[in-house]
């Protein structure tokens, strides 16, 4: 059987991206070059009426009026197309900025958690929000830049070839030698450092997100000097790499804005005017189209030159989310399997993350059968492989060799939705969602009516506390409700009752529930225990003691398994896990007496 999904796709181009909205960059080059053409008719206007009024003679005044209504009313159609083509490129950036985001969500959902838990909040929070919206002026401002600055010069050019061609190139010398620097702003080391840039710039966003996460445990336990610490140390690295960056820019920026500045353009013309003059080339009166759109041929070009910036962040903005809308999926079947029942089954497991050190497995050679209606502790000390074991049976990570079964189906071949349908699972590090209580409640069965929510939460011990909160089960996460880290656990284990999969995957899920609390919730986990498999990571010996399996890991293999009386008459290391935590516990409740 062969699944889909396993292999990366290559990244989507830039064009791909914005393909389905090729029709509405259309109008707005259309609208675009219109407003822009017809810009150029209050500069012609005032050179017609100049070489009008130096002409010997007196000025026909209705080829005055009629010179100076063409001058207004291009004014007229500039300002109309150029609002309507900002309009259009304003609302394709909001549908293109939406459509990135649904996109980058879509994809997050269906990479492989573990993919995710190896992120840093901050680094994704900068992703969705702060790299989609740096695509705004890539949408709504290069594409009227780009061609004001390549349809205005070449209509300008145009025609001041028709009054001099000689002049017209010395009038181009300024954009010429801007042109020349601008290769300057994009050698490896330019790249290089703007990069350097960018990521010195998300370990600032990710830094602030995690010590603002962490200030309560910051403040109490005095850590404020650390965890300042390593924001100083993203503040500092964040300087070091803007000042690289500026230093290497700051010389080529100069050199464009003196060659594009009015002062030097001005200069430029009234040079080569002089000489063209001077030498009987050219009528003083055609000077003046010189004076006037030399200018205006520098402009665009300076407005693009200040964009530079924007287009270059827009550009790595768009690479990262280039990156992460081609991260493979987790891997689906083609065709799936349904399991016989919920026996679960590692054979021969091993594990090792990507990019950790060559060869370095986190587990290694792990068998093990789970039986229905039975629970399996997991103990082991700190780094022995617990909550990576325990993360291969959600499918949070695929095992680099060996399987994982359920019902006697590898779980490579069950496709996610029934995965979900037979497996829950409620980890220390509880995320809620920004919704009502009862939406995070029913997260996984949506159709539940509020008497099973209820019926759930009572048996998580947490019904009481959610009728205190202002608005009962519809108070919404992060707005009226504020919840405790032991009582967003005992909404996850709410969830995971509600949706009474009959697999379920603990990872100290009663860690932060104060003793009661931890009885109630397992005496409740215990009313369903015979139609269940369980899996859970213990530390805390009354949890060891419910077992029917206890399985001891060290550096990520199995070195012993059994009952716990089974274990302690062995008096091995788990004889000497159990000691050392017995004493722990005594100590702590002579603390509390």
């Amino acid at each position: 059987m062969t699944s889909t999904g396993t292999t990366a796709p290559p990244p989507p181009s830039v064009a791909r991206l914005l393909r389905p909205y090729a029709g509405g960059l259309a109008v707005v080059v259309v609208l675009q070059v219109i407003g822009a053409v017809a810009g150029l008719a209050p500069l012609l206007a005032v050179v017609e009426l100049g070489r009008t009024l130096l002409a010997p003679g007196p000025a026909d005044e209705g080829h005055v009026r009629d010179v100076v209504i063409a001058g207004a009313a291009g004014l007229l159609v500039r300002l109309l197309f150029t609002a309507a083509s900002a309009g259009v490129g304003h609302l394709l950036d909001t549908r293109v900025q939406l459509s990135l985001r649904r996109q980058l969500a879509a994809r997050l959902g269906r990479v492989p958690i573990g993919w995710l838990a190896r992120r840093r909040d901050g680094e994704l929070a900068r992703l969705v929000g702060e790299d989609v919206s740096a695509v705004h002026p890539f949408i709504a401002h290069m594409p009227g830049e780009l061609v004001s600055a390549f349809v205005v010069p070449l209509v300008s050019l145009g025609y001041l070839f028709t009054v001099d061609w000689r002049l017209t190139l010395i009038t181009l010398v300024p954009v010429l030698l801007a042109v020349a620097l601008v290769p300057l702003m994009m050698t490896p080391t330019r790249l290089r450092e703007q990069k350097e840039f960018d990521a010195a710039m998300g370990r600032i966003s990710a830094s602030v997100v995690e010590f603002v996460q962490g200030i309560a445990v910051v403040k109490a336990f005095g850590g404020s000097e650390r965890a300042h610490g390593r924001f100083r140390t993203a503040v500092d690295d964040f300087t070091r790499s803007f000042y690289r960056m500026v230093r290497g820019l700051s010389g080529v920026a100069a050199g464009m804005q003196v060659a594009l500045s009015p002062p030097f353009v001005l200069l430029a013309v009234l040079v080569g005017g002089a000489y063209r003059i001077t030498g009987s080339g050219l009528a003083p009166a055609d000077l003046l189209p010189f004076i006037l759109l030399g200018l205006g041929l520098t402009a665009p070009v300076a407005a693009l030159g200040h964009g530079f910036d924007d287009l270059q962040a827009a550009r790595r903005a768009v690479g990262r989310i280039r990156d992460v809308l081609a991260e493979p999926s987790l891997p689906e079947p083609v065709r799936p399997v349904a399991p016989e029942g919920h026996r679960v089954e590692l054979r021969d497991v091993r594990f090792g993350y990507e990019g950790a050190a060559a060869g370095r497995e986190v587990l290694r050679g792990i068998d093990l059968v789970l039986e229905p209606g039975t629970t399996t502790a997991v103990v082991g000390p700190s780094g022995s492989g617990k909550s990576t074991l325990v993360q291969l049976l959600p499918r949070f990570y695929d095992p680099t060799h060996g399987s994982v079964l359920l019902g006697g189906v590898d779980l490579r071949e069950l496709g996610s939705q029934e995965l979900y349908r037979r497996v829950s699972f409620v980890f220390q590090d509880v995320r809620l969602l920004r919704a009502s209580v009862a939406d995070n409640i029913a997260l996984a069965v949506p159709h539940a009516d509020r008497d099973a929510v209820v019926r759930a939460a009572r048996q998580a011990s947490i019904h009481d506390r959610i009728l205190e909160l202002p608005r009962g089960y519809d108070s919404v996460i992060g707005e009226d409700a504020r919840l405790s880290g032991g009582e967003a656990q005992r909404v996850s284990i709410a969830r995971a009752l509600l949706a009474d999969t009959p697999v379920l995957v603990l990872d100290e899920a009663t860690a932060f529930a104060d003793p009661q609390t931890e009885q109630a919730v397992r005496e409740a986990l215990a009313q369903t225990r015979e139609k269940r498999t369980t899996l859970v990571i213990a530390h805390r010996l009354e949890t060891i003691a419910d077992a029917d399996t206890v399985v001891m890991l060290r550096d990520g293999e199995i070195v012993e398994r059994g009952t716990t009386a089974e274990l302690l008459a062995r008096n091995g290391a788990f004889a000497e896990f159990w000691k050392i935590h017995a004493g722990v516990t005594e100590a702590e409740g002579e603390e509390t007496r």
